[in-house]
């Protein structure tokens, strides 16, 4: 039975299963009705050192780039609407391929054109993030957010880190200000 988490909560991975090697990250969203322009929300991972950096651009994996350079993350692609139910998008995590010198998957959803199109996570709802056993298929967390991110365009759902040597997951739940550019750029990536 998956363990539910609340804002800022997090859970030991290697402890839950000292055998877990490959984990899906599920993302999944509602979107308030317009009749504006289609909510297209991003799935992203950036994977950055102990000094919160990122080695280099390879080390943000999302839809227009796929897989990191060391085969550890795969972005399963982008769902342009969100319709439906269960994850709208996921990424695929293999544990034991991170680099040592990696030390945290950050796992982001930011809104496509969100300036453009006057959109923010205030008119998204039913947002969640869970982590599933690939190999067993059984889901290992959940967290749903809750956050009224009204004006924000850009949100870190969770992290995937180290710590001694074993995997936690920590529930996040922060929106950025200045969206996913801002975001990547704190890391360390030009935008």
């Amino acid at each position: 039975m998956a363990i539910p988490l609340m804002k800022g909560g997090n859970i030991n991975l290697s402890k839950t299963d000292p055998f877990l090697k490959n984990i899906i990250v599920g993302l999944g969203w509602d979107v308030r009705e317009t009749d504006g322009e289609i909510f297209d929300l991003d799935a992203s991972i950036l994977m950055v050192q102990a000094d919160g950096k990122a080695r280099s651009d390879r080390d943000f994996i999302y839809y227009h780039q796929k897989n990191s350079a060391c085969g550890a993350v795969h972005h399963t692609g982008d769902n342009r609407t969100g319709a439906g139910d269960g994850d709208d998008e996921s990424i695929h995590v293999f544990l034991d391929k991170v680099p040592a010198e990696i030390h945290k998957l950050i796992v982001c959803v930011s809104i496509y054109e969100a300036d453009k199109n006057k959109q923010n996570f205030g008119q998204v709802f039913n947002a969640f993030i869970r982590l599933v056993n690939k190999e067993s298929q059984q889901e290992i967390t959940r967290y749903d957010l809750s956050e009224n991110a009204s004006t924000q365009t850009a949100m870190i759902f969770g992290e995937i880190y180290r710590y001694e040597g074993e995997w936690k997951f920590r529930a996040i739940g922060q929106g950025v200000k200045g969206g996913l550019t801002e975001l990547i750029r704190m890391h360390g990536i030009d935008a």
